[in-house]
């Protein structure tokens, strides 16, 4: 008897993690699926205005341009002379490159840039802007 009612406590006593579990998972699953995954540039780039400004699909390459004049591209620094050949081994097929020069990012070194992307035999590149201005 005494044998008995040990044995039910222990029973009684024993937690069940497993609904615990699925709600962990199913709470992982949630986070994972609610997340967006936004392509970023790697540095934090201050966009210049523009009335102009449209919205354009995802660019499958980002290249950023500091105000100190470094190129970097997908999060990495680039030096400006290998942007053209880094960024069309990055690129597909059907892919586009969106630049995203800060505002104190010297014109030339933006079209310095572009010639680059263009002699690599880039066509479809796009400088971004923030939609503003009167």
């Amino acid at each position: 008897m005494r044998r008995r009612r040990l044995e039910a406590e222990n029973e009684a006593s024993e937690v069940n993690l497993t609904p615990m579990l699925d709600v962990v998972f199913i709470m992982l699953i949630f986070f994972i699926v609610t997340t967006s995954f936004i392509k970023e540039s790697g540095v934090e780039i201050e966009r210049p205005e523009s009335s102009a400004a449209s919205p354009r699909p995802e660019a499958q390459v980002m290249v950023a341009l500091t105000p100190e004049g470094a190129v970097w591209v997908d999060g990495r620094p680039v030096d400006l002379h290998r942007v053209g050949a880094e960024v069309a081994g990055l690129l597909g097929s059907e892919g586009s490159v969106v630049i995203q020069a800060d505002r104190l990012a010297t014109t030339g070194r933006l079209l310095e840039v572009m010639d680059r992307l263009r002699e690599s035999g880039v066509e479809d590149v796009a400088v971004a802007a923030t939609r503003g201005g009167s």
